[in-house]
């Protein structure tokens, strides 16, 4: 793990956050606060990707509906 302080982190910002999506880096400011600084996986799903809702209707009421909303 690779400590920066503060003022080395704002200076090469691009340089941590490259680091930080292979591991962990912590950030200490002056006061001796630590933070750490971690990439998030990211997933491999469509934004589309949505669960199903379970409904009583029949295919018979979907047709039956789009048939009435492309009347008017």
């Amino acid at each position: 793990m690779q400590v920066f302080t503060y003022s080395e982190a704002r200076q090469n910002l691009a340089k941590l956050l490259t680091l930080a999506q292979t591991r962990e880096v912590e950030i200490r400011r002056k006061d001796g606060s630590l933070f750490s600084l971690k990439a998030k996986q990211q997933t491999k799903r469509s934004p589309f990707d949505v669960p199903g809702v379970n409904t009583n209707a029949t295919t018979a009421d979907i047709v039956a509906a789009v048939h009435e909303s492309r009347e008017t």
